[in-house]
């Protein structure tokens, strides 16, 4: 996807759990002190060890219920769907080596999922839902 350009004030992260939905602003997520160094391995042959801060999901979904898995989708619509047991190794990002995200990078929020190649990595993350399906109902890799 073409690089996006958000502006953090008016960004809302849209969180849906069998509860409801609620809304989430950056500055939240801003706040968070959770920390991972993960690699980011992208599919186009480039790979980079980096720091990431953020949110781990297990904060934002704290109670699944009986989802097996969690949507999480971009501004431009791409998602990928992930394990629920999954939540407390995946990380909504805003910050890259301490600094806020660039867009390249995803600002306001990626999400980083270590141990999994790039495509695994939404950037632009604008909602987030729990779901009954199991997270392989979808491609093994994204389709063009």
């Amino acid at each position: 996807d073409a690089v996006q350009e958000i502006d953090g004030d008016a960004w809302r992260l849209t969180v849906v759990t069998a509860s409801g939905a609620r809304e989430v602003f950056y500055e939240e997520l801003a706040s968070g002190h959770d920390r991972v160094r993960a690699l980011l391995d992208c599919t186009g042959g480039w790979f980079s060890k980096q720091d990431w801060e953020g949110v781990r999901l297990d904060r934002l979904i704290p109670e699944p219920g009986d989802a097996r898995s969690v949507l999480v989708r971009s501004v431009t619509g791409y998602s990928r769907r992930l394990p629920v047991r999954d939540l407390p190794n995946l990380l909504l990002a805003v910050r890259l080596g301490g600094r806020p995200l660039p867009p390249g990078h995803g600002f306001p929020a990626r999400l980083v999922a270590p141990g999994r190649r790039g495509f695994w990595w939404v950037k632009w993350v604008s909602r987030i839902e729990t779901s009954a399906a199991p997270w392989w109902v979808q491609s093994p890799f994204p389709l063009t």
